[in-house]
């Protein structure tokens, strides 16, 4: 009888552990092989773009080409692609974001360019930054964090929805570059204050002047620039910028 206690116990024991392998083996594929790298879901999030985005993105490197971008200051950079997309047909306007301190980020703003686009009969939202890789940028990055960056567009075109993806993925890896450098990770660079420059409620449009005065312009600070060697300095470009001229 005791034997048979024995036999019975064996058998449960093996009974159990069948029954438990295939659920542990099933747990696996849920686990890490499911757990797409931060940088790959970037690529993923970046490799969707509806037709107007496309089409309105290669207009703009067509107007900066054209145009000579490395001759404008950003600011009427902005002013100018408006008015061309504008005369191409498009609904364009020169958005300034504005936004309070608060406990999570502080008082701020921000420039860009809003289109109004048709999609299934249906208005939506084009947002359009002619410097939106380098509002990313850190001044020490990891390795990691920097190869990320690099896959982010120097101009972007994209909707809210594309933006609300992009932004805690890169907001997350300044985090860990941050940290990995032992660094604290400065309120200006979190997901909140990082959305309020291009989603902020508090958003007023900016009037643009045609591009013949703001061309009269620009070469009335030229001209200023020349006559004092030292005591000025030009930033009319950021650095990815310019380096996106010097590529065309």
């Amino acid at each position: 009888m005791g034997s048979l206690g024995e036999e019975e116990l064996v058998q449960m024991v093996r009974d159990f552990i069948e029954s438990e392998t295939p659920s542990s083996i099933s747990l696996t594929p849920s686990g890490p092989l499911n757990h797409k790298p931060t940088s790959l879901i970037l690529q993923e999030v970046l490799g969707k773009h509806r037709d107007e985005e496309a089409e309105i993105h290669e207009k703009i490197l067509k107007y900066m080409k054209v145009k000579g971008a490395a001759g404008h200051r950003t600011n009427n950079l902005k002013k100018l692609v408006v008015m061309k997309l504008r005369n191409d047909g498009y609904e364009a306007s020169l958005c300034k974001t504005s936004w309070v301190c608060t406990s999570s980020h502080h008082k701020g703003g921000y420039e860009y360019i809003d289109v109004m686009v048709m999609e299934k009969g249906r208005p939506e939202r084009v947002i359009v930054d002619i410097e939106f890789r380098s509002q990313f940028e850190l001044a020490r990055p990891t390795i990691t964090y920097k190869e990320m960056i690099n896959k982010l567009p120097l101009i972007f075109v994209g909707g809210e929805e594309k933006l609300n993806r992009i932004i805690p993925l890169i907001c997350s890896a300044a985090k860990t570059s941050f940290k990995e450098n032992g660094l604290h990770v400065p309120p200006w660079r979190k997901p909140a204050y990082m959305q309020s420059k291009w989603l902020s409620k508090n958003c007023k449009k900016v009037s643009v002047i045609p591009p013949q005065e703001i061309d009269l312009v620009e070469d009335d600070h030229q001209e200023t620039e020349e006559k004092c060697s030292t005591t000025c300095f030009s930033s009319i470009f950021s650095r990815s910028q310019l380096q996106f001229c010097l590529k065309s």
